[in-house]
This record gives C-alpha cells, sequence and structure tokens, in this order.
C-alpha cells in the first residue's frame, strides 16, 4: 500500500538525511523526534515503510525503537539534537507551522 504524499515526503527527508541508512543510533531519537510531529499511526506506517526498504537487521531495529519509543524511553537530547540535524540537511522543516495541514506541509 502506497503511503500518502506528506508521509512519502518525510520518508523522502529521512533517506536524503540518511543516504546510507540510518544508523541504529540513531533509531530511539528519530522515531521520538517523528513522534513528537506525528501521530502514532503515522510512525508506525513511516517504520513499516522503512523496514520493508531495509535489512532484516535494520528491519529488527526499527521494531526495537518503536517500542522503546512508544514505552517512553527519552532519547538523549544530544542524539535528537544530532538527528534533528541531519534530518535539517535533508531539508527536514524543523519548526511545525502553527496551523498544520499535512496536505500543505511543508
Amino acid at each position: 500500500m502506497a503511503l500518502p504524499p506528506f508521509l512519502s515526503s518525510i520518508v523522502g527527508w529521512l533517506r536524503a538525511g540518511y543516504p546510507e541508512g540510518v544508523p541504529d543510533v540513531d533509531y530511539i531519537p528519530l522515531f521520538a523526534l517523528l513522534g513528537s510531529q506525528l501521530t502514532n499511526d503515522e510512525v508506525n506506517e513511516i517504520a513499516k515503510e522503512l523496514e520493508t526498504t531495509s535489512d532484516p537487521e535494520s528491519a529488527e531495529a526499527i521494531k526495537r525503537a518503536i517500542t522503546a519509543v512508544t514505552d517512553h524511553h527519552e532519547p538523549k537530547d544530544s542524539d535528537v539534537a544530532r538527528v534533528r540535524a541531519r534530518l535539517a540537511a535533508g531539508g527536514w522543516p524543523l519548526a511545525k507551522p502553527e496551523h498544520f495541514d499535512p496536505v500543505r506541509w511543508p
């Protein structure tokens, strides 16, 4: 099933920010950061998309990261800052607009 354009653009930003793939140490801060701006369903859709295009070890790391984030394991601020910088380099908008409309975002 194809992702909605909004979520596809997020996957595109992830791939631009991490052209070699997301390292395992960045999954927890990445999904914590995404979870602060997206619904749980949207984060899970992105995770599923990344799982299908990743090697089995990365797919398992994604599942562990989602579990850690949903169990409220907070990543270090420094880890979130590192991931935020990578995403910004890929075009991720750092601040969510006040009137958030996924169809027109960014």
